[in-house]
């Protein structure tokens, strides 16, 4: 029976304890970890989140029923005990912070007890994950999603002191805003108040941060909470944290300085010591040689551009996709060229997934011969020259892909982060990080048959490149700037546009009407009749900060509830049905579509 803690009061948490504290009297509270029944004596290690505490209760010291009380003791039960710091009679537990002492239980008190829980509390668990999150109260009291939470704080409050000794103002932004194009689709909040409206949770602050600095704020900075209804992935989640700033009458460099500066404070939580300045590379520098706008520079298989060097070539492949405008590029995996045919086209396979229609292999023998899936359609001299390009030597596996550049750099920027991984040449200990920048300030879509901004509508373009914005927009890059590390992008910012002409001119190359554009971002537009500073921004996804700080394979490792795949909470069950009589008076009616049934029914 669960008893008062009445009159206790806890002085220490269980591993704050050290051998200094030898002789003192204290009081602790926990979980139970483990009991250890040895007849006169009885060994219980107390958890809380700093760590594990051996309690030792003898009979003779802390009384018959008490003893027997603490003898059938289980896991998770919560208990108060008070007694007497002593060096551990036993064997130091060297992997204990705490193994050199134990507490000899003067009194005990069960505050709480509890069932045999679903899965053991313990480091690593190999329990599958949909039982740990549907137990997630439980998972959370396991010591490394303790850590990983505990980092995060500490990350937090050393952001908030850094950032305000750098003159930045903490200030929230709502919540419930307006649904704005040009982004990832956006969850919808439905009005009681104002029938057939909705609001939308912010995707990011971005519009109201812009009006701070229009307002004179000048530093501007919040740990914001953010929604994106969009599929979801390993770093990736519906709602997710950012580390958003904002700042005035400045320029990239400035922006940049503030925030390596930031970085290295962060890192340096986990002993990594970021030196500073941190590289930079063009957008298109960063694709032709990785083959992605988030390279991984732990290690180097670049890719390499044969275009010129097969045009005119015997092979149809290539000839036609350069013929297409298109190029011919590869990867030299150093000494994989005895890869099995299996395995080779696992890789094909790979290759297929990110829009390749196949994949051209040489491997070059170790007799200086070819085994290739092309070799056929090519002369000897231009084999031989394409091998010197890729420096191909005997024992390695060349790989081609040839199509349009979009297609060719998706396929083998993953492929070779696919190969690194097979070939074990990562080397985990580093961190690299990178500043990407000048990437380009729009995209085509081919769906939509018109251009849409990489960033967003209020990026500026370089100055260099505005006389292309009308004549050849595909060619203007922007001002705008990651942050990766490791092959994750931590964060991404811009210069702003705070011209009116340049913003007219942008909206006119996304394909917006004046009418549609003050529809969706009048109030903005409007702030910027009155006098705009030129200003500047970044965002960093805490999640996936914390995430590579802490080595973890999935950013729900360091949210406290996340949520799965298809965007549900196994803990609460959300989302759920709501009462016919709350639609009712939202105005709302559900329908349930032909194809929804279907899939129901084949459930």
């Amino acid at each position: 029976m669960a008893e008062s803690m009445k009159g206790l009061h806890r002085t220490c948490r269980c591993a704050e304890l050290t051998e200094n504290n030898i002789g003192d009297t204290v009081t602790v509270m926990g979980w139970v970890q483990k009991n250890r029944n040895k007849g006169g004596l009885c060994f219980v290690d107390l958890r809380d989140r700093t760590g594990l505490l051996q309690i030792l209760f003898e009979e003779d010291k802390i009384g018959t029923e008490n003893f027997e009380r603490a003898g059938h003791l289980r896991a998770e039960f919560v208990i108060a005990v008070t007694g007497e710091v002593a060096k551990r009679g036993g064997a130091v537990n060297e992997d204990l912070k705490t193994g050199s002492i134990e507490v000899i239980a003067r009194d005990l008190r069960i505050l709480s007890e509890s069932e045999t829980p679903p899965f053991p509390i313990e480091e690593n668990s190999k329990t599958k994950d949909e039982v740990r999150l549907k137990h997630r109260y439980l998972d959370l009291r396991r010591p490394d999603l303790q850590r990983n939470l505990m980092l995060r704080s500490k990350v937090c409050m050393e952001v908030r002191a850094f950032l305000a000794e750098e003159g930045f103002l903490e200030i929230e932004t709502p919540m419930l805003t307006k649904s704005t194009p040009e982004g990832a689709r956006d969850y919808l909040v439905p009005s009681r108040v104002h029938p057939g409206s909705f609001y939308a949770l912010p995707q990011s602050p971005q519009l109201f941060k812009q009006l701070l600095m229009c307002s004179g704020y000048d530093r501007y900075f919040q740990i914001a909470r953010c929604f994106r209804d969009e599929d979801l992935r390993a770093d990736r989640q519906p709602e997710f944290t950012q580390i958003d700033m904002e700042l005035s009458f400045v320029d990239i460099d400035d922006v940049i300085d503030v925030n390596e500066r930031l970085l290295k404070k962060v890192f340096s939580i986990v002993g990594v010591d970021v030196e500073l300045p941190l590289q930079r590379m063009p957008w298109i520098e960063a694709m032709n040689r990785y083959g992605s706008d988030k390279p991984d520079t732990r290690f180097g298989m670049e890719l390499v551009d044969v275009t010129d060097v097969v045009k005119g070539c015997g092979f149809g492949v290539f000839t036609g996709a350069i013929e297409a405008g298109g190029s011919v590029r590869g990867l030299n995996a150093k000494g994989q060229g005895d890869m099995p045919r299996k395995k080779i086209d696992k890789l094909v396979d790979f290759a297929k997934d990110f829009g390749a229609k196949g994949l051209a292999y040489l491997c070059v023998n170790e007799d200086g011969t070819y085994k290739s899936s092309f070799a056929k359609f090519m002369s000897e001299d231009e084999l031989k020259n394409l091998v010197d390009a890729m420096g191909g030597e005997p024992g390695d596996l060349l790989v081609f892909a040839a199509d349009k550049n979009k297609v060719v750099w998706d396929v083998l920027g993953n492929l070779r982060l696919e190969l690194a991984r097979q070939m074990e040449i990562i080397d985990e200990s580093k961190f690299n990080f990178l500043w990407v920048t000048e990437f380009p300030l729009l995209e085509y879509n081919e769906d939509l048959g018109r251009y849409q901004a990489m960033h967003h509508p209020f990026t500026m373009p370089m100055e260099e490149d505005l006389p292309f914005l009308e004549s050849d927009p595909g060619r203007v890059r922007a001002e705008a700037y990651d942050i990766v590390l490791n092959g994750t992008e931590l964060g991404g910012g811009s210069i702003r546009i705070h011209r009116d002409d340049i913003q007219e001119r942008m909206f006119d190359a996304l394909g917006f009407t004046k009418e549609r554009a003050y529809e969706q971002f009048g109030f903005l537009l409007n702030a910027f009749k009155y006098g705009v500073p030129p200003h500047a921004g970044l965002a960093y996804g805490l999640d996936r900060i914390i995430m590579l700080m802490v080595g973890a394979d999935s950013i729900r490792d360091v949210i406290a509830f996340p949520k799965v795949k298809d965007a549900s909470c196994l803990m609460t069950e959300a989302p759920g049905t709501v009462d016919t009589e709350q639609l009712d008076e939202l105005g709302l009616a559900i329908t349930v579509s032909e194809e929804s049934v279907k899939e129901e029914n084949a459930e």
